[in-house]
């Protein structure tokens, strides 16, 4: 896994641990990296995004409401509101390719989420970016 993969899924995890354990960001992602050995480069990556992120959430999780029809954001696993609120927030900043960080919201979500999970994603971030470029 490239040094870039290996920091969204850190960066997920630590927006999801946040979430859930009621940490800052600062701290789920020390969490997170204390557990594993990481290069540098990966951990600076992970933090940026976890950071970036988290601080997005209430603008992340309103486009996550608006194009989830019929899924109220309560009703939506913590782990693909994560991922969400990830990739959501690194295709606002423009510094990757849309394409590339779509791939690797799928790839995240087929092996930290449910079976539907990966279509559900890829339908909300295909949406989210066909929006965008209007």
């Amino acid at each position: 896994m490239g040094k870039r993969s290996t920091s969204r899924r850190v960066a997920m995890q630590a927006i999801y641990q946040a979430d859930i354990g009621g940490f800052d960001i600062e701290t789920a992602v020390k969490n997170i990296i204390e557990s594993e050995k990481f290069i540098p480069e990966t951990v600076e990556f992970a933090e940026y995004l976890a950071r970036k992120a988290w601080e997005a959430k209430e603008e992340s999780d309103q486009d996550i409401t608006r194009l989830a029809i019929d899924w109220p954001l309560d009703r939506i696993s913590k782990v693909d509101r994560s991922i969400l609120r990830l990739a959501i927030k690194e295709l606002r900043l423009k510094e990757t390719p849309d394409s590339v960080i779509i791939n690797e919201a799928i790839e995240l979500a087929k092996k930290y989420s449910g079976e539907e999970s990966s279509r559900f994603i890829n339908g909300i971030l295909g949406a989210f970016v066909r929006q965008k470029d209007k």
